[in-house]
């Protein structure tokens, strides 16, 4: 058990310090490393993996709704950008430039995309010429790059990895229904594979997408009462369609501009993952997007015939996605190490457990022992899985309705916030200037309106005044 200890005490207590507790976590379970590119990450097999389920679950996704892949230049002109004033202010700060091709200095500089909303809009200026064309739903898997002050490894990097549909709709009415539409993909993806519950809304005029009429979002609430974004959706309505002259020839000929939507979801979301879930022994990974479910402990494996039972179990599990831990590392390690790495369910089997014809299932979520006979393994690890995904949502749900607060007055407001960490709900009148003075006097934003309104009080939660609008509200990552 001292292996077992020394691996465990090297993650700081997330009750100690939760941002000490994340970075050892994202270390110790070697998702990610700080790369020489100040700013940037190594993403690491084990994390890369967690993307790559991630991709293929929401590609799956995507697809059966119609969306099509494709893949844009990462080099914006100058004079691309700035044809969409709002949008090239709202990425002013954040944008890398290249000035130079090799030793000459270029005509125009070029930025290295932010985000992609330009190019679209500049291929389907060219692309679009017809109603007949229309829809276009299309995706693209990249990265972007946006030049932080501060970051944290996946929640906040220069460079990231992410998603970011773009689609042109012959209606305002398609485009608003696309706009909710892959909101609500995201929302199912993050509560049935992720075991994240989201709240589904609006942004405020303040916190929506520069360039946009409406951001819808997914907020999720982190262990330390933080709120994260998760994913957003946006409706562009026409506006960069006039910007760009996208337009089509409508079934009476007449020239129309398309509405366009755009939706990213990136490797933020792993961040979301790790602090929803994780606790002071390392991850804890839902088994729908683990990329190892089970791994296999063999006990005094050098004794005859119990590797040889390791690996027949593995064969017998084989659907799942299973490994066997046959180093030469004490068992306590390799309890920790699992235990480390969010696999949700380990398997023990050792020369006792052989001659009762049974193996121990450990649970990683919440360390419980089952015992199980060798002739239902594969039946009893499929029910302890589905049962960790569900339990998994319910504690996360659990957790975030225990740290929902209301607030009718901003007395009270404030003092949630301040020793209340979570969401706290109040109604807004719908003006810039509380929702500024909100931010300024607590250090709480706006982080939706959500779909669920409820009405609270009739007066705004800051000025008084006659308030229809009910707010969450947070500190966020």
């Amino acid at each position: 058990m001292a292996d077992n200890k020394k691996m465990v005490e090297a993650i700081t207590s997330m009750d100690e310090d939760f941002a000490q507790w994340y970075t050892d976590v994202v270390k110790k379970a070697e998702l990610c490393d700080y790369a020489s590119v100040k700013g940037c990450m190594v993403i690491k097999p084990a994390g890369y993996a967690i993307w790559e389920n991630i991709q293929k679950e929401m590609d799956r996704r995507f697809k059966e709704t119609g969306v099509q892949n494709v893949y844009m230049p990462i080099f914006i002109p100058e004079s691309l950008l700035e044809k969409e004033k709002d949008h090239v202010e709202g990425f002013a700060p954040e944008v890398a430039w290249v000035t130079h091709g090799g030793l000459e200095e270029l005509q125009e500089r070029m930025c290295v995309r932010p985000t992609s909303e330009t190019l679209f809009c500049d291929f389907y200026a060219k692309d679009i010429h017809s109603y007949r064309d229309l829809p276009r739903v299309y995706n693209q898997w990249c990265s972007v790059v946006r030049w932080e002050k501060t970051t944290r490894p996946f929640l906040r990097s220069r460079e990231f990895l992410w998603q970011e549909g773009h689609t042109a709709h012959a209606t305002a009415q398609e485009a608003q229904e696309r706009t909710e539409q892959m909101l609500n993909v995201y929302a199912d993806f993050c509560e049935e594979v992720l075991a994240i519950p989201v709240i589904r809304g609006q942004k405020t005029d303040k916190e929506k997408f520069a360039g946009a009429e409406a951001t819808y979002t997914i907020e999720a609430l982190m262990h330390d009462g933080k709120a994260l974004q998760s994913g957003t959706s946006h409706n562009f309505g026409d506006g960069f369609a006039k910007a760009f002259e996208i337009q089509y020839a409508a079934k009476d000929n007449s020239l129309q501009y398309v509405h366009q939507t755009s939706w990213g979801m990136s490797t933020r979301i792993i961040g979301a993952i790790i602090m929803v879930h994780g606790d002071d022994s390392g991850l804890v990974l839902p088994p729908r997007i683990a990329p190892t479910q089970v791994m296999i402990v063999p006990i005094q494996q050098k004794k005859e015939g119990v590797l040889e039972k390791a690996l027949a179990i593995k064969e017998a599990l084989s659907h799942f996605r299973v490994k066997v831990d046959d180093s030469d590392k004490s068992p306590g390690w390799k309890f920790s190490e699992s235990e480390m790495r969010g696999i949700p369910v380990r398997v023990e089997i050792g020369p006792k457990d052989i001659a009762q014809n049974q193996a121990v299932l450990v649970r990683r979520d919440t360390h419980e022992k089952l015992v199980v006979s060798l002739d239902e393994i594969a039946e009893q690890v499929e029910a302890l899985l589905e049962r960790i995904q569900k339990e998994m949502l319910e504690r996360a749900r659990a957790h975030r309705d225990a740290h929902t607060y209301e607030a009718t007055d901003f007395e009270t407001f404030i003092k949630t916030v301040e020793e209340k960490p979570g969401f706290v709900k109040a109604m807004w009148c719908e003006s810039r200037e509380c929702e500024d003075k909100i931010k300024e006097t607590t250090g709480a934003t706006s982080r939706c309106m959500p779909f669920a309104q409820e009405k609270l009080s009739d007066t705004c939660v800051y000025c008084g005044k006659p308030a229809a609008k009910m707010v969450y509200w947070g500190k966020a990552y």
